[in-house]
């Protein structure tokens, strides 16, 4: 095998690694939703606990792209592949850190009955999620028009979580013994929000990579 053919399988076992954390954060995430609608505290901690297999990951694409630039040395493309993989694995463990963030909401909601159907977050957490897929795919695929498409969808939930939280946040008045539920759910659809942000930032790191020029898509 030619040292260029070796490089580019030591880049390729790199974003499968990436690719293994993004399918276990996406996971955690719909875990974490699931849990809070159908109030499942047990699905709740194990959240919470698969974690600490996503931070491991994390570590290892870290450990792996270090040893890459010391060895081998890459420049222009190469070296952007590399940097990019990294702040991509970064994005991605913050959105698990978001799962865990609406795991322990519901932990603290507990079984206290909800004041009101949850409909308007998971329709909120689909917009995001659709922007989880967007970012991935671009990156998978070095696609700039599907990291621009992810863009625009983040004014769409900007919008939804100022919404929402407004709605949550009026109905303290009339519900006083809900106070504590509706605080949570509030800090919930910030932490969706916060998804779909990683998300953005991921799309943004996908332009770099093929165009070697930094752009912020959340003006």
């Amino acid at each position: 095998m030619s040292t260029r053919s070796k490089f580019d399988s030591k880049l390729m076992s790199l974003r499968e690694k990436l690719l293994e954390m993004e399918k276990l954060a996406e996971t955690a995430v719909r875990d974490s939703l699931s849990a809070l609608i159908n109030q499942d505290l047990e699905k709740a901690k194990q959240v919470i606990d698969g974690d600490n297999a996503i931070n491991a990951l994390e570590h290892e694409i870290h450990d792996n792209a270090l040893l890459l630039i010391a060895r081998e040395s890459p420049v222009a493309k190469d070296l952007r592949t590399i940097n990019v993989a990294l702040k991509v694995s970064s994005e991605v463990e913050r959105m698990a850190d978001m799962a865990v963030n609406i795991a322990k909401a519901t932990l603290h909601i507990g079984k206290e009955k909800h004041f009101k159907e949850i409909l308007d977050i998971p329709r909120m957490m689909e917009y995001a999620l659709e922007m989880v897929t967007l970012s991935i795919k671009a990156y998978i695929n070095e696609d700039i028009m599907l990291a621009q498409k992810c863009a625009e969808k983040d004014d769409v939930v900007d919008d939804m979580f100022g919404k929402l939280v407004h709605e949550l946040i009026s109905k303290v008045p009339e519900n006083p013994n809900a106070t504590n539920q509706i605080i949570q759910l509030a800090f919930v659809c910030r932490f969706i929000e916060r998804i779909a942000d990683h998300s953005t930032n991921i799309a943004e790191n996908v332009i770099y990579l093929v165009t070697g020029k930094q752009f912020d898509l959340n003006e």
